[in-house]
């Protein structure tokens, strides 16, 4: 029988599905927010203050307050540019959004070697606040090397297999840190706390200026939960509202923190003891100091007023006394781990970010069949994290470097960021900005924010103060910008896309 049927108007209409436009579920609000970001800066305090005092000596309080300011400053350039682009990009989005895709790769490139050493370092540290419990651990680098690459490889085959991050558990490790600082600060001010003591160890151990602006340096290190939050603001619910109390929020809590801590610390002990016995471990070395300083009968002494009163003030200080040490070994490894798995887990979130929009090769972003996971981007930064750890089986100052490294990455990305706003307040004045920083100067009728610019001033002095003392991170660091470029130029010429612009 022949077949009449003929293709009428509309039967070759090919109807492509339907495409999500955020591939990621929105589900955190402000605590599981600020608990991610947090993560990442409840962790640093644990190495952080060890890597400035070793370079900045007595001057660590005003470095980290100094620090303190350009977190500000970068913490309000996020909060704006979130709340215009809630992408998974961070300063990878605004540089993009604000100048071109090769500046946007630029900033991305320099965000994973950021946070790629922040696995390392976190990795790093885990084996001296355990040595606690067993000493080698802290005096063998060759047994606390191991430990951490060990404890990098674990993480990695899970987050190959695929294991969900649990944002309850991420609120109730940063409360329960919080908490923690809180009391080593309390106990510090009551126990340890001596303002000539203070300021003796503030003047006498006085570093050159090299040192000191090199020390805002690595300050910055103490502050990397910024881009964290930014990263994941494609994951939550009603990002331009939420984002930025979230950093604000995170400005409070960390300024507070670090100068408490900091200010206990050099009361503790001088800049000398912390920065050698204790420079891998440091809130351990001041913790050890407040078990140390007084008897409960001297503190009880102290504060007596009735019998009721000593009795219980002796209490509470013998039981807070002995726990504080074990405490803080138990949960600085606890949450330096969730901040090592949280840089995996970032990175293969900046990896999906980068190859969406073309600015890296897909195969790095390519999904395990099985697991459903971005296993090669996994597999091949953890392999870098690995790497850089090596030298800390036989050279001692793999630790300062690692600082270095990673103020080289992270403060390249800050200067982009801060520049790519004001190129948007340019480029862009009438775009919609659900978070707009005040304090504005206008230039040829366009408003300026006064942060961003002193954001920008800052953080470019400190970076290139970076790369002309530190050897290994300009050596390291452009090398790593250097591969990063000319991948990305052979990528783009093989997709045949002009290198400022996205192809399709």
């Amino acid at each position: 029988m022949q077949n009449n049927w003929r293709p009428k108007l509309g039967d070759r209409v090919i109807r492509r599905p339907r495409i999500k436009a955020h591939p990621l579920r929105r589900v955190l609000g402000i605590p599981g927010l600020f608990s991610a970001g947090y993560g990442n800066v409840g962790s640093s305090i644990y190495y952080a203050l060890g890597i400035v005092v070793v370079v900045a000596m007595g001057a660590a309080p005003i470095v980290l307050a100094i620090a303190g300011i350009l977190f500000i400053f970068t913490a309000l350039t996020y909060a704006e540019g979130t709340a215009m682009y809630p992408e998974a990009g961070g300063s990878a989005s605004f540089a993009r959004h604000g100048f071109s895709d090769s500046v946007g790769f630029i900033s991305g490139w320099a965000l994973m070697l950021s946070y790629i050493v922040t696995i390392a370092i976190s990795a790093f540290v885990i084996p001296p606040y355990l040595g606690y419990f067993w000493p080698p651990l802290k005096e063998s680098a060759i047994i606390g090397t191991a430990v951490s690459m060990g404890i990098i490889f674990f993480l990695m085959v899970i987050n190959v297999v695929g294991v969900r991050e649990t944002s309850f558990i991420n609120v109730i490790a940063a409360v329960f840190d919080v908490m923690v600082q809180l009391l080593i600060i309390a106990l510090g001010l009551l126990v340890v706390f001596n303002f000539d003591v203070l300021v003796n160890n503030i003047t006498f151990y006085w570093p050159s200026w090299e040192n000191l602006v090199f020390g805002v340096a690595l300050a910055a290190i103490a502050y990397t939960g910024v881009e964290t939050m930014s990263q994941m603001a494609e994951e939550t619910k009603r990002p331009a509202i939420r984002v930025p109390r979230a950093l604000v929020l995170m400005i409070i809590t960390v300024l507070v923190l670090f100068s408490g801590v900091s200010t206990v610390g050099l009361s503790a002990m001088t800049p000398q003891e912390l920065a050698s016995s204790w420079a891998t471990d440091p809130v351990a070395g001041i913790a050890n100091s407040i078990s140390m300083a007084i008897t409960p009968q001297e503190m009880a002494a102290k504060l007596a007023t009735t019998n009721e009163v000593v009795i219980v003030l002796t209490w509470i200080f013998t039981g807070l006394r002995d726990l504080l040490p074990i405490l803080v070994a138990v949960l600085a490894a606890s949450i330096l781990f969730i901040a090592t798995n949280a840089g995996l887990m970032g990175i293969s979130r900046l990896a999906f970010s980068l190859g969406r929009h073309q600015l890296i090769p897909p195969v790095l972003g390519r999904v395990h069949q099985r697991f459903k996971t971005p296993y090669i981007a996994i597999i091949l930064f953890s392999a870098v994290a690995l790497a850089i750890l090596v030298p800390g089986f036989f050279a001692p100052g793999v630790f300062i470097e690692l600082g270095a490294l990673y103020a080289f990455g992270s403060l390249l990305s800050f200067v982009l960021a801060h520049a790519s706003i004001m190129s948007l307040r340019i480029k862009h004045p009438d775009s919609p900005r659900p978070f707009k920083l005040g304090w504005n100067i206008r230039f040829k009728q366009r408003e300026l924010p006064v942060t961003a610019i002193l954001g920008l001033v800052g953080t470019v002095i400190v970076w290139l103060v970076v790369i002309f003392t530190q050897p290994y991170s300009r050596v390291v660091g452009l090398a790593w910008m250097a591969v990063g470029l000319v991948i990305y130029v052979i990528y783009r010429w093989w997709r045949k896309s002009s290198l400022n612009k996205t192809g399709r």
